[in-house]
């Protein structure tokens, strides 16, 4: 199906890259996947994954290659960041998407600036996984991939892994999904807060289930000395539910606007 461009739409980007921001290394490869309005209230995959390389500036490691199997010789020639990555981004020459979408958004969030982007918010659906599907053995995009299985994801499209098209479009299958249960409102809410946590990620209580910890310990992580943004967020949100009449973060507003 192709993407309609009277109806809203959402851009879920991945990248490929030399190093973990603009100071250490560079853009190799951009893919998207867009995902549209069905125009009945529902959100489906909109087009085929599209992927374009990129000249990073610098040498491509063999650290990195090894990860995305990305080399010198198929970026000679290609465009470099500043000059591909606007159009992508903004869907040029058609209308732009209503909200740019990726797993761990942060990440693409440090080449795509809001310069690229032209300000368009975010969806990070490593953020709405966590709070969407609490209860999955993992929250990475291939590990949501295999633990759900999403209905009509082709497995060939979807790899290589650790390539940007095919990483796209599985992310975009996890997105098309979140949709289905939450609101598009919802999910920017969710995704311009600091992850609510499922298990506590490092210390003495790494591995612990956040919902079914003690307020007391609730209250050692957040006198702990490691305290940073995402676990001081988890802790706080579980001793408000245990205070309040406060619903559980992890039941998603089910309104599904369109935002038209």
């Amino acid at each position: 199906m192709d993407r309609l461009d009277a109806l809203p739409f959402l851009r879920v980007i991945d990248l490929e890259t030399t190093g973990n921001s603009f100071t250490d290394g560079g853009v190799v490869e951009i893919g998207w996947q867009d995902v549209g309005s069905d125009g009945q209230g529902g959100w489906t995959l909109t087009g085929s994954p599209g992927a374009i390389l990129i000249d990073p500036g610098n040498p491509i490691s063999p650290a990195t290659a090894a990860i995305h199997h990305i080399i010198d010789e198929d970026v000679a020639g290609a465009p470099r960041w500043q000059h591909a990555a606007p159009d992508v981004l903004r869907a040029a020459p058609g209308p732009a998407p209503r909200a740019l979408a990726a797993h761990r958004s942060s990440f693409e969030q440090r080449w795509c600036v809001p310069a690229m982007t032209g300000g368009l918010p975010w969806i990070c659906t490593y953020k709405c996984a966590l709070r969407i599907w609490p209860d999955a053995p993992g929250h990475s995009n291939q590990g949501l991939r295999y633990w759900r299985r999403p209905a009509g994801m082709d497995r060939a499209t979807g790899l290589p892994a650790h390539r940007a098209g095919p990483d796209a479009y599985v992310t975009a299958f996890h997105l098309r999904d979140m949709l289905a249960v939450a609101s598009l409102e919802q999910l920017l809410l969710w995704s311009a807060e600091p992850a609510l946590l499922v298990k506590v990620p490092y210390g003495r209580l790494r591995g612990r289930r956040l919902a079914d910890m003690s307020s007391e310990d609730l209250e050692s992580l957040l006198a702990g000395e490691r305290v940073d943004a995402e676990i001081a967020f988890s802790a706080r949100h579980h001793l408000a539910l245990r205070c309040a009449d406060v619903p559980p973060a992890s039941s998603p507003d089910t309104r599904n606007d369109l935002l038209i």
